[in-house]
C-alpha cells in the first residue's frame, strides 16, 4: 500500500490486530459527535414536542381538593364510606373499617373560556387553564410512595429500570453540548425521601441519568476544581484520563468507559455553563417577581424560573420535584401551604413559555405518584387523606396537547376512575408519542430482552392530542 509516496507493507495479521483500535476510535468519534449537541435522531413520528418539563408533586396531591370537584363529597361529608366501594382494599394509614367521607374545604369555580372547574387553591393556574388538558381518570398500580413514584417515573415498581428522562436522553440526545440532557431540581419540605433511582439510568448508559441542580450554594456538587487547580491544569488531567480510557475501551469495548469519558468532558464544559445558567439574579426584577423567585433560595419558584432557562438552552428533560404533599393529617393547612408555593410559579412558567414561543414545543406535566382518598384519615382540624391509586388527576400543557379540555372522570365520590380511564402506561405512551417516539418500537436490549418504558402495555390517548 502507498501512503504519502512511502511504501509500507501491512500484513493481514497486522491489519486485523489494529482493527479493534480503529473501530474503537470510530465508536468514540461517533459518541463524541452525539455528545456535542446532536440529536440521536431516533424519531419514529413527526415530533409535537422537543422537550419536557415535569412538575412532580411528591407525596400525592389530592385530586378532590384541586382539579376534580365532587359535590357529592360535600353533601355526604361525615357519613360512612359505602362498604361495597372499599371492600378488600388496602390503605397505607387508615385503619377504620368504615372511614368517613370527607368533603373538600375549598370551593371550585369555572375558569377560562373552557369553563374547567378549578379549586380556589389554584387561582393563578385557573387563569391559564385554557392552556391545560386536565386528566381526571388516572389510575396506578401501587398505593405506597416508593413503588408508586418508581412506577410513575420508570414504568415499573422495581428498582433498576431507566427513568423517563433517561429514556428520552438516550433516544433523542441533547441539544446543548454544555449541559446535561436530563436535569433534576428539588424543593419543598423534607418529609418523603427522594431516591436517586427515580432519575437513574438503570441499564441504559450512565451518561443518561439525571443531574441534580441546586438553586443555592454550588449549583452542582463536586463540579468545581479543587483549590490550587487551574482550568488549564484540569484540561491536561482530563486529556490524560481520556487517553487512558480510550486505550482501555479499545481493549475491552465496555460502553461504560465511553460513558465515563463523555461525563468527564461534559462536567468540564459545565464548569463554565452552569454558574451563569443558575444565576437568576441576571433576570429582570419583573421576571423574578412574576415567578415569585428570589435569588439564593431553594424554592419551587426559583426552580420554575430555572426550568424556563434550561428549556431555552435545549435541555431535553427537566424534572421539578416538590416535596411535602403527603397530607395524612391537617390537609387543610398542609395543602394550602403547598399550593400557595407552587400556584403562582406554575402559571408564570406556562405564561412565560407561551410568550417566548416555547410552549408549543415544550410538554409540561403536573401531578404526583397518586391521589388521596375521598374519605378522612383522622377527624377534626387534624384530618387528612390517605394514599389513593384508584382514580386521581394529572394535567398536561403545550407540546402537542389539546388545550382547554377535561379528559375522563372518576365516580361521584372520586374513588374509582370511571370514564375514559388512563393508566400510567397509557400516559407514558402518549408522552412518547408527543416527542415523536412509538412506545412499542422504542426499546433497549438488556439481558436477552427488549425493554421499553411502557413495559408490555399502554395505548396512546388520542383525544389528548391537539
Amino acid at each position: 500500500m502507498m501512503f504519502d509516496s512511502v511504501s509500507h507493507e501491512i500484513t493481514r495479521r497486522q491489519l486485523l490486530g489494529s482493527a479493534p483500535l480503529a473501530l474503537g476510535s470510530l465508536a468514540l468519534a461517533s459518541m463524541f459527535k452525539a455528545e456535542c449537541g446532536k440529536s440521536a435522531g431516533l424519531h419514529h413520528l413527526a415530533p409535537r414536542a422537543r422537550r419536557v418539563i415535569y412538575l412532580f408533586m411528591s407525596g400525592g396531591p389530592s385530586h378532590v381538593d384541586t382539579f376534580d370537584p365532587k359535590p357529592t363529597l360535600t353533601r355526604q361529608h361525615g357519613k360512612e364510606m359505602p362498604p361495597e366501594l372499599i371492600r378488600n382494599h388496602e390503605f397505607a394509614m387508615i385503619k377504620e373499617d368504615r372511614p368517613k367521607i370527607k368533603g373538600s374545604p375549598w370551593n371550585f369555580r369555572s375558569r377560562g373560556q373552557s369553563g374547567t372547574e378549578v379549586s380556589d387553591l389554584f387561582p393563578h393556574v385557573g387563569k391559564v387553564i385554557d392552556e391545560i388538558a386536565v386528566i381526571r381518570s388516572l389510575h396506578t398500580d401501587s398505593f405506597n410512595h416508593d413503588p408508586a413514584v418508581m412506577f410513575m417515573n420508570t414504568g415499573s415498581v422495581r428498582f433498576g429500570r431507566p427513568s423517563m428522562g433517561s429514556w428520552l436522553s438516550y433516544g433523542l440526545g441533547s441539544e446543548n453540548s454544555d449541559l446535561p440532557s436530563f436535569v433534576v431540581l428539588v424543593s419543598g419540605q423534607n418529609r418523603q425521601p427522594l431516591l436517586d433511582s427515580y432519575w437513574g439510568a438503570g441499564f441504559l448508559p450512565s451518561e443518561h441519568q439525571g443531574t441534580t441542580f441546586r438553586t443555592s450554594g454550588d449549583p452542582v456538587l463536586h463540579i468545581a476544581n479543587p483549590p490550587g487547580i487551574s482550568r488549564s491544569e484540569r484540561r491536561r488531567q482530563l486529556n490524560l484520563l481520556k487517553w487512558m480510557n480510550q486505550r482501555r475501551h479499545a481493549a475491552v469495548n465496555d460502553p461504560e468507559i465511553s460513558a465515563r469519558i463523555a461525563q468527564y468532558e461534559l462536567a468540564y464544559r459545565m464548569q463554565v455553563a452552569v454558574p451563569e445558567l443558575t444565576d437568576i439574579s441576571n433576570e429582570t426584577d419583573t421576571a423574578r417577581e412574576f415567578y415569585g423567585a428570589k435569588p439564593g433560595e431553594a424554592s419551587f419558584a426559583n426552580n420554575c424560573l430555572l426550568a424556563r432557562r434550561l428549556a431555552e438552552r435545549g435541555v431535553r428533560f427537566i424534572q421539578l420535584y416538590d416535596k411535602g404533599w403527603d397530607s395524612h393529617g391537617s390537609i387543610k393547612k398542609e395543602h394550602a401551604k403547598r399550593c400557595q408555593s407552587v400556584d403562582q410559579p406554575i402559571a408564570a412558567l406556562l405564561t412565560d413559555l407561551r410568550q417566548r414561543g416555547l410552549l408549543d414545543e415544550t410538554l409540561v406535566i403536573w401531578g404526583g405518584e397518586f391521589g388521596r382518598t375521598p374519605m378522612s384519615q383522622g377527624s377534626g382540624q387534624g384530618a387528612g387523606r390517605d394514599h389513593h391509586p384508584h382514580g386521581f388527576t394529572m394535567w398536561l400543557a403545550g407540546g402537542g396537547i389539546r388545550p382547554g379540555i377535561v379528559h375522563g372522570a372518576t365516580d361521584e365520590l372520586g374513588y374509582f376512575a370511571e370514564r375514559d380511564k388512563v393508566h400510567v402506561h397509557d400516559l407514558h405512551a402518549t408522552l412518547l408519542h408527543c416527542l415523536g417516539l412509538r412506545h412499542r418500537d422504542f426499546t433497549f436490549s438488556h439481558q436477552g430482552r427488549n425493554f421499553r418504558l411502557t413495559d408490555e402495555f399502554g395505548e396512546v390517548v388520542d383525544s389528548l392530542l391537539g
